[in-house]
């Protein structure tokens, strides 16, 4: 059975973000991700982890001005110094709150940009951020996001990040597997699972199209969470869904789909 680390940005939102530690503790759930945790001081996110007795597996690095509608920095010509400051400042959150996986968010191309150029940035960028990393034991991620969700993001397919994953050739960046993502800009999970899944660093869940709990919808969890174990995956699963209600009520999934 995989191991299944609650999203804390998108679940338990009935709560404030400090009691959705308690939350997911209380429904089981052994580690969290969130999307960031910057609002907050490092030392009290730490103390809701130990507290609850939850390990953090994955947060993203500064987007750059999320409110504005900014996707992330790590493509942006001209962005590289602020980029550069949000490694500094994730890693030291990182290492606060023992978080073995850091996502940089590629961000958005702007209309008529040469896609050339943001790739010369992003492999740059990526590789400036592995290295930075890599004393500290910790995995740099990149994922591919559907342009329905998020027009114009840089990167779209497990193909294209798994080249520039070969090309920045840094052994500690590995690429995120949202299946949400993977299904609807591509379909064919379990191929695509197989042909990676040793580069791949982090892996995230929702039914697809409605990106609700994983029993319901287009996708076969049941098929792939047997896969993950067949195939020896050993790292976290993130619930990045938003729950059709209160997420407590939509957690039965836990039990049917990995029976």
């Amino acid at each position: 059975m995989p191991k299944f680390a609650a999203n804390l940005t998108m679940m338990f939102n009935e709560t404030s973000f400090p009691e959705r530690f308690v939350a997911a503790a209380r429904a089981g759930f052994e580690a969290v991700e969130f999307l960031f945790p910057y609002e907050h001081r490092s030392a009290d996110v730490a103390r809701w982890l130990k507290d609850n007795a939850l390990f953090n597996a994955l947060f993203n690095m500064p987007p750059g001005d999320w409110a504005a509608g900014e996707r992330g920095l790590a493509s942006l010509p001209g962005r590289e110094e602020e980029f550069r400051a949000g490694v500094a400042t994730a890693l030291e959150y990182a290492k606060a709150l023992g978080t073995p996986c850091l996502h940089a968010m590629a961000g958005l191309l702007p209309a008529g940009a040469d896609r050339a150029a943001h790739r010369v940035v992003y492999v740059e960028n990526l590789r400036y951020a592995a290295r930075a990393l890599a004393p500290h034991g910790i995995t740099l991620t990149i994922e591919p996001i559907n342009p329905r969700d998020m027009p114009g993001y840089f990167l779209t397919t497990q193909a294209e990040a798994h080249a520039i994953r070969e090309e920045v050739g840094e052994p500690n960046l590995k690429v995120q597997m949202d299946f949400y993502h993977v299904q609807v800009v591509e379909g064919d999970i379990a191929t695509k699972l197989r042909r990676y899944v040793e580069h791949v660093g982090h892996i995230q869940i929702a039914s697809v199209p409605a990106r609700n709990e994983p029993d319901d919808g287009e996708v076969n969890y049941r098929y792939l969470f047997r896969l993950l174990d067949e195939l020896g995956y050993g790292g976290w699963v993130g619930c990045e869904y938003r729950p059709r209600g209160r997420t407590e009520d939509g957690l039965g999934w836990l039990k049917t789909l990995c029976a």
